[in-house]
This record gives C-alpha cells, structure tokens and sequence, in this order.
C-alpha cells in the first residue's frame, strides 16, 4: 500500500475560522478512499493543514448530505454524527493522537498508545481532560446540534488549531517542527441514514481507523 504524503507549509497569519480567505492559499487534500460498507451516499471531502511553528491548524470542506449531529459533550461518541477526523503520530513509536470533531463542534481526542482493541476501548489509551480539550480551537459553520438529519444537499466547513505543546506534554518531548510526522484524516457518520467511511490515505479491508501503519506522511516544513 503506497502511503499519501502531504507538504504543511508555515504559515504567519492565523485563519480564525473556516470561512476565513488565509485558507484559500492552502493547497487541498482529497479524502477520497470510501470503505466498501460504506453507503451509496459518498461525500467530496477535502482537508488543509498548516502551522505556524506552535500550533497545527487545519480545515475540513464537505459537500455533504444526510447530516445529522447530536453529541454535545466532550469526549462522547462524535464519530456516530457527522464528523471529521485528524489522526496525527509526531514521533514515531511514541502513540497517535485520535482528534474528532463533529459538524457542530464537539470533540473527543485520546493519546493512543496501543490501538489493539479491548471489550472497553483500547488497550493503551488515555483521554484528553477538559483543560486540554479546551486548548483546541474549534469553529463550524453548522449549529451545535441536528436533529433529525438533514437530507438536502448541505455544504459544510469546519477549521481547529491545537498547540504543539500538548503533543510535547504527552510524549515527553518535543515533535520535529520542522520535520516529517504521520498522520491520516477521515470523515464518518456512523449512525447517519447513509453511514460512509472516508480516508486520505487508505485503510485496510477491515473498518478500522486506528491502524497507524496505513498512515501517511506530513512534512512540516
């Protein structure tokens, strides 16, 4: 399986939402690999990242349908709503980190060191706490919360930044910036009436997201 690479370019002015024009000069990655269960329903996704030196920043598009967002806490099942995802490994050997967010802005993110699964979640996995959740800057341009689902047509965007210091933090040391990291993005909606499983770089046979050895490569430059 030939990984995907991507180029993530240090920017010095900060976009501070999804609509916001700084973007327009990121080039645009294609989440374009669709699982086989996923339904007839298959979205154009596209992802930008960057940094500015302390703090990745990235944004989602989706030209979207069938969305539905009802999670509000964080940390709680986002991935059964319309949801978008980076999965980031900044050193190798060191865990990934699982960053999910809904169409309406609620997040779930853990460390993960040992994806292998249990009856409870992972066998090494450790949950953001409410003060580094709240270091991650969200925005969307949907509300908090849909229900029930939007059939029509709907475009949506959503943009977050995540200091580099929480990686830091976690792992004991800090990531290369510049260097080359690891990382793959996804978009879901699990308990939508179309459920669709969508990926940057492709994943295996099996559903399954947390699989870093399908991830592709950022090179933080």
């Amino acid at each position: 399986m030939t990984a995907s690479t991507c180029i993530v370019n240090r920017i010095t002015a900060i976009p501070r939402s999804p609509l916001d024009s700084l973007w327009d000069a990121l080039p645009r990655l294609s989440l374009a690999h669709f699982h086989s269960q996923s339904s007839t329903h298959r979205p154009r996704i596209y992802a930008q990242i960057a940094h500015s030196g302390d703090a990745l920043h990235w944004r989602f598009i989706v030209h979207d349908q069938y969305v539905l967002t009802r999670t509000v806490t964080t940390n709680g099942p986002v991935c059964t709503d319309s949801c978008v995802e980076l999965f980031v490994e900044p050193i190798p050997g060191l865990g990934y980190f699982n960053i999910e967010i809904n169409a309406g802005g609620s997040v779930l993110c853990g460390h993960i060191t040992d994806p292998t699964r249990t009856a409870k979640g992972f066998v090494g996995c450790s949950m953001f706490t409410d003060d580094e959740l709240a270091s991650i800057s969200i925005a969307t341009t949907l509300p908090r919360v849909i229900t029930p689902e939007i059939a029509a047509p709907l475009d949506w965007a959503m943009s977050a930044s995540i200091p580099i210091s929480i990686f830091t933090k976690r792992l004991g040391q800090k990531p290369p910036v510049p260097g080359l990291w690891r990382a793959n993005l996804f978009k879901c909606a699990d308990d939508s009436s179309h459920p669709h499983w969508a990926s940057w770089a492709p994943i295996t046979a099996k559903l399954n997201f947390h699989v870093p050895e399908c991830f592709g490569t950022l090179e933080l430059r």
